[in-house]
């Protein structure tokens, strides 16, 4: 899995200040899309082992009340992806549980197939469903178009 970005001081995508990972790949397309570079599987660079200690370093941190972790992208619940997410945030919730994660993706939750709900459990707030530009509406928060859901599971 590659990503384009990594803030490890966020206050923009989730509650709280948070460390924010933009993964890369996503085979929505949607038209009117923000992060259209972030499309490409190939764009950016590997999510190696280094990348994610200074994740986990980064949320232990105490300098920063971090709230959590955000996976956004991309799609960072494209099957493609979920080989190296998977392990990741249940080792996120292992050294971290006082930590939430928050996730966006362009499946809707009934969409989802088995391997897609395996990272669920370790999911506190997912954002699901395309950007529709028609829909699209500034005003709401953590969404870009109305037809996406927020669900809070934990």
């Amino acid at each position: 899995m590659n990503y384009l970005q990594y803030y490890p001081t966020d206050i923009v995508n989730g509650e709280g200040t948070r460390c924010t990972l933009f993964v890369s790949g996503c085979i929505h397309a949607c038209k009117g899309c923000y992060n259209k570079k972030s499309w490409s599987f190939n764009a950016g660079i590997p999510f190696d082992h280094a990348m994610e200690e200074q994740i986990i370093r980064d949320l232990k941190d105490t300098r920063i009340k971090r709230q959590g972790l955000t996976l956004t992208g991309g799609d960072p619940l494209h099957p493609a992806n979920l080989a190296v997410l998977l392990p990741f945030v249940k080792r996120v919730k292992q050294e971290c549980p006082e930590k939430d994660i928050w996730a966006w993706t362009g499946y809707t939750l009934q969409e989802l197939d088995g391997l897609q709900r395996e990272i669920l459990p370790y999911i506190d707030v997912l954002i699901d469903g395309k950007f529709e530009q028609e829909k699209a509406d500034p005003s709401l928060v953590w969404r870009g178009s109305s037809n996406q859901i927020i669900y809070r599971f934990k």
